[in-house]
């Protein structure tokens, strides 16, 4: 035998010997193997998926600069030397739900489910998480923590307060048609209107609401880097600080303005329907003889059906409805629970509420698995 193919044999044993007798690395039992870590994104739904040609997945990019950005804006320590507001901070923190602390600050966004709820993983369990009562949640502890302390976001026009308080109002009474009832409304925008204005100063100094003498609002405040609310809510929002809050206890008017403004900042869906499910019917042109024409049309072949279709549909509509959606799913992913990681702590009132609902649990799925 060549010595050299000898020496190389029993190294290779040496080897294997070693590698059998050394020290062992700890195995988990195939049950409790995650699938994938809070920080990776390939256990995310858009990973199996084509992404489309989309502006808002340009914004991809940009993901590490919202994130530094994100954790740069830490909570401002130094609130105002206001005992209300420290007693609101305490309320949060005495009212956290401790599992459910855990499970936000270490899980993974997966994807959307539907319009309202998110899929996230959490070691080796999978959530329904409301997304709306979360980002509201969110919204209203880091309106009471960053108190006194906004950046502003400045409106590109100033907004007069009675147009929109009326526009508030008129979606109130969606039963009245015509303008002849408009007088109480406007009476009341105007009531309205002049009480904002006397509390401009404090809206203004401790939120960030700029409202000037000619009643227009100016600025708004910044809740939430890299996060953008829907200006379609200004009008509620507006009517909510005017008739909603209590204006005479110190605590309870911070708290019920923080709770306005996080119901505000929400991410709710967008007012259009969604176009990829049964909402694209609401873009065909022709809806109410959609039946009659798929009764005239049944002769006619799949193809001529097809373009048929094509042409009936509001592409316009269509396509705003698109970027609107994807932008909301974008910001949810990428700003929205990067921030709740961080910032949320969550309720008691969320372990009960369907906000969290446990859908799935891998030692579970493999006790059944085993019995097959």
């Amino acid at each position: 035998m060549n010595p050299s193919t000898s020496g190389l044999i029993n190294a290779s044993k040496d080897v294997q010997s070693n590698s059998s007798s050394g020290t062992k690395f700890p195995k988990n039992p195939v049950h409790k193997i995650v699938r994938t870590d809070s920080r990776d994104p390939v256990g995310r739904l858009h990973a199996y998926f084509q992404e489309k040609d989309i502006q808002c997945h340009e914004k991809s990019s940009d993901l590490s600069v919202v994130r530094s950005a994100i954790r740069q804006r830490r909570n401002p320590k130094e609130t105002a030397d206001l005992s209300s507001i420290q007693e609101l901070l305490n309320d949060i923190d005495s009212n956290t739900h401790s599992g459910l602390l855990d499970i936000v600050k270490d899980c993974t966004y997966i994807g959307m489910a539907d319009d309202v709820f998110a899929l996230l993983q959490h070691s080796t369990r999978l959530y329904l998480v409301n997304v709306v009562n979360v980002s509201k949640e969110l919204m209203y502890q880091q309106v009471i923590r960053r108190f006194a302390h906004f950046n502003a976001i400045q409106l590109s026009d100033p907004a007069p307060l009675p147009d929109l308080l009326l526009m508030a109002l008129k979606e109130m009474d969606v039963d009245t048609q015509g303008d002849e009832n408009d007088d109480p409304r406007e009476k009341i925008a105007e009531m309205n209107t002049e009480f904002l204005k006397q509390k401009a100063e404090m809206l203004q100094e401790y939120f960030c609401i700029h409202i000037d003498q000619q009643g227009n609002l100016l600025k708004l405040p910044v809740v939430l880097d890299q996060y953008t609310p829907d200006m379609d809510c200004v009008p509620e929002f507006l009517l909510s600080l005017g008739n909603d809050v209590d204006w005479e206890d110190e605590k309870n008017c911070f708290q019920m303005i923080a709770a306005a403004i996080g119901n505000f900042y929400a991410a709710y869906p967008p007012l259009l329907p969604n176009p990829s499910g049964d909402g694209f019917q609401f873009y065909k042109k022709n809806k109410a003889n959609s039946s009659n024409i798929q009764e005239n049309e049944e002769n006619q072949t799949n193809t001529e059906n097809k373009v048929a279709e094509e042409d009936d549909v509001d592409h316009q509509l269509l396509a705003e409805a698109d970027t609107a959606w994807a932008q909301r799913e974008w910001t949810i992913q990428h700003v929205l629970f990067p921030s709740m990681r961080l910032f949320l702590k969550p309720p008691k009132a969320m372990a009960t509420n369907g906000t969290f609902v446990q859908i799935a649990a891998l030692e579970k799925l493999y006790k059944i698995f085993e019995r097959c």
